[in-house]
């Protein structure tokens, strides 16, 4: 849905308010918890990259670690990081993690898409992942 090209167009934008099944997975989640405020919702590569299938580069990974450190500064409230998905997690432990020592909780959890969750116990895990995430932001 991050494609407005698309035969059904999507937002151009990655978002969990887009029409698609990991943008659900996610809503249903944060709606499980009760995570309505106090999130924002960014991937490690913000911008359209093509077919779901297609995976970031590591050059990628890098440059939008660099964009990530630049957003960082501008939300002083963030306490608390959730990186669904093995590119998240690659990216930053390589690209923001070195620059960003003990200032933040960091949660590892699977990817939000409908072919993650369909495998057993990762559906669980990331719920779990943002039960923790609402322990750990709000009961400091």
């Amino acid at each position: 849905m991050t494609n407005s090209e698309n035969t059904r167009p999507g937002s151009g934008f990655i978002s969990v308010d887009n029409d698609d099944g990991t943008a659900e997975n996610v809503w249903r989640a944060r709606n499980a918890v009760g995570l309505h405020t106090g999130m924002l919702s960014w991937n490690i590569v913000p911008w359209y990259l093509g077919a779901a299938s297609r995976k970031p580069t590591s050059q990628e990974l890098e440059v939008g670690g660099r964009e990530l450190l630049g957003l960082l500064p501008l939300l002083p409230q963030l306490s608390t990081v959730v990186l669904a998905g093995l590119h998240a997690r690659n990216g930053w432990r390589k690209h923001v993690a070195p620059f960003v020592v003990g200032q933040y909780t960091v949660i590892e959890t699977w990817h939000a898409s409908p072919l993650s969750f369909n495998q057993p116990g990762k559906r669980e895990h990331f719920l779990a992942s943002f039960e923790r995430a609402v322990r750990s932001t709000f009961d400091e």
